[in-house]
């Protein structure tokens, strides 16, 4: 069983900056995964055509397992409001996460996770600059998939940026997701490396490979964590792709 996680970057090339369907399904086909989970991800935004994001990378992949949850409504970096559990099929500009599935889901789970309540010091990609950014609000979703290793939980997140803040938010959804059928796994970007994920939560990393710039990778910013009895790993990746800034991360389960 191949586990992904991928921040997608709306889908954005970085080759020309541009956002293509052929480009975004060339980058999950070869992931090969079973199960994705999918952050920065755009439905209905105009930067990326007004397209829904993890309809297409669910199309590209064949699966018809999907979901996409908005963190927030309107345009990131712009204008928006926290998203709402009413939003998750609306037709407003929303941005959010997405889990996609080869494997049937019996049921999806929703964590609202709000945003820090300050603004956080950050050094712009490309740039020295020092700005104050106001943080978003985030969301965890979980599926618990029929798999051929049996019932599961498989989870995504995007996490704050805010340091400390997004050991809560990781906190939260860990229990959130201890309610779950086991074994679970968490696929994601939490913004922070080894080894606080592992320590905040106290579950098994499957993977430490560094992730983040994708064109010359120092720090590992994305994460697939577990609780429960798994099959041995037998590999991983952190694959650059044809879309983001991130590496993508892939464990093979076996």
């Amino acid at each position: 069983m191949r586990l992904a996680t991928l921040n997608l970057l709306n889908g954005t090339s970085l080759a020309d900056r541009s956002v293509t369907p052929a480009r975004l399904a060339e980058a999950v086909r070869a992931l090969q995964p079973d199960v994705v989970g999918l952050q920065e991800v755009d439905r209905g935004q105009p930067r990326s055509h007004g397209a829904d994001l993890t309809r297409q990378v669910a199309e590209a992949l064949g699966f018809e397992h999907w979901r996409f949850v908005p963190a927030l409504i309107g345009m990131p970096g712009g204008t928006w409001r926290p998203a709402t559990d009413a939003d998750d099929t609306g037709t407003e500009p929303a941005y959010g996460i997405g889990l996609v599935s080869r494997y049937p889901v019996d049921s999806w789970h929703v964590t609202r996770l709000p945003a820090a309540p300050i603004r956080s010091p950050i050094v712009l990609p490309g740039s020295r600059r020092l700005v104050l950014l106001a943080d978003e609000p985030r969301v965890g979703l979980a599926g618990v998939v029929r798999s051929p290793l049996g019932t599961m939980t498989v989870a995504t997140t995007h996490l704050s940026f805010v340091p400390v803040w997004n050991g809560t938010q990781l906190r939260t959804l860990a229990r959130d997701l201890s309610r779950l059928p086991g074994p679970r796994v968490l696929l994601g970007d939490l913004n922070m490396p080894p080894p606080f994920p592992r320590v905040l939560t106290r579950w098994r990393s499957l993977a430490r490979l560094p992730t983040y710039p994708a064109w010359e990778p120092r720090i590992q910013l994305d994460h697939v964590l577990a609780s429960g009895r798994l099959p041995q790993v037998r590999g991983v990746e952190a694959p650059e792709l044809v879309v983001s800034d991130h590496r993508a991360l892939l464990v093979e389960l076996g």
